[in-house]
């Protein structure tokens, strides 16, 4: 049986309960981190969506999606404990109303609360001013954003700067998931604790670099997401920015997060920039049929 190493329950809320994220990833997720013991035993995990269903509904929803994207046998023990922790909240973003019915169904529980946007960032500002409409805001409340963070800067911009009316800077938790990858995760204890590369990771060593992302999985039934996102918002721009800046990195002073964070953004303005005169000459593109 496995101890229990979680120190604070929470409210886990997850905007985007029914989307592709949330059943192929942050469930799944979820179910090994029960079975870690990485979940304080009063943590809730409430799904969010326009959806009319009930809890019951969206425990069939979870198993189905675990059946489906979980890379093992589901544990009855483990299942047990984790579809009690569930519930769901009909809610459209664009209602404040449904954010007032929110805060009135969360009333008496003094459990901190994570917003997990599992959605679109075109709507990250409206679920952030129904949070604030209805004073769900407030710390320690935090909220979690996927990545893409928009579609181009000025909407980044727009969308951090929406977020940031109702959120401080140390509520705000911007990730991406593909920095969870084992291989990726490993790209630093191989650049800075193994001696043999250490000394030797540089451009007198170094003939060039490629990084090929491989996936298994197409894009199924996500016509429409990647329509409007388009590969280079989803892959490119982050996911594989972010694994040629690890690689890329000068050695930082220490391995904080801080420390590795500004190493990267040095890289970024010493990449050639590819625009309108030479994208020809430099990329080839490919689309789905």
């Amino acid at each position: 049986m496995a101890i229990n190493k979680a120190v604070q329950a929470c409210n886990l809320i997850i905007f985007g309960a029914k989307g592709d994220l949330a059943r192929r990833k942050l469930l799944p997720s979820l179910y090994q981190l029960e079975k870690t013991g990485y979940i304080h035993p009063d943590t809730r995990i409430i799904g969010i969506g326009r959806a009319e269903w009930d809890a019951a509904a969206y425990i069939k929803e979870t198993k189905d999606a675990l059946e489906t994207f979980l890379n093992e046998e589901i544990e009855p023990s483990l299942w047990q404990k984790l579809s009690k922790r569930l519930d769901f909240f009909n809610l459209d973003v664009q209602d404040l109303n449904k954010f007032n019915w929110l805060a009135k169904y969360l009333e008496g529980d003094s459990k901190p609360a994570i917003y997990y946007f599992a959605m679109p960032p075109t709507t990250f500002g409206a679920v952030c001013h129904g949070l604030g409409h209805a004073g769900l805001n407030k710390k320690p409340n935090r909220v979690v954003m996927e990545k893409p963070l928009g579609s181009d800067l000025a909407s980044s911009q727009d969308i951090n700067n929406e977020v940031a009316k109702y959120f401080k800077e140390s509520q705000i938790y911007r990730i991406d998931h593909y920095l969870g990858k084992e291989t990726v995760l490993n790209l630093l204890a191989l650049r800075f604790a193994n001696s043999l590369f250490i000394n030797n990771w540089d451009y007198r060593t170094i003939d060039h670099v490629q990084i090929t992302v491989d996936e298994e999985v197409g894009i199924e039934g996500r016509w429409g997401y990647f329509d409007q996102a388009g590969q280079m918002h989803d892959m490119i721009q982050n996911h594989l920015l972010q694994i040629l800046t690890m690689i890329a990195i000068s050695p930082p002073a220490d391995l904080t997060a801080d420390r590795i964070r500004d190493e990267k953004v040095k890289v970024l303005p010493s990449l050639r920039r590819i625009d309108y005169r030479n994208v020809r000459q430099k990329t080839v593109r490919g689309q789905y049929t």
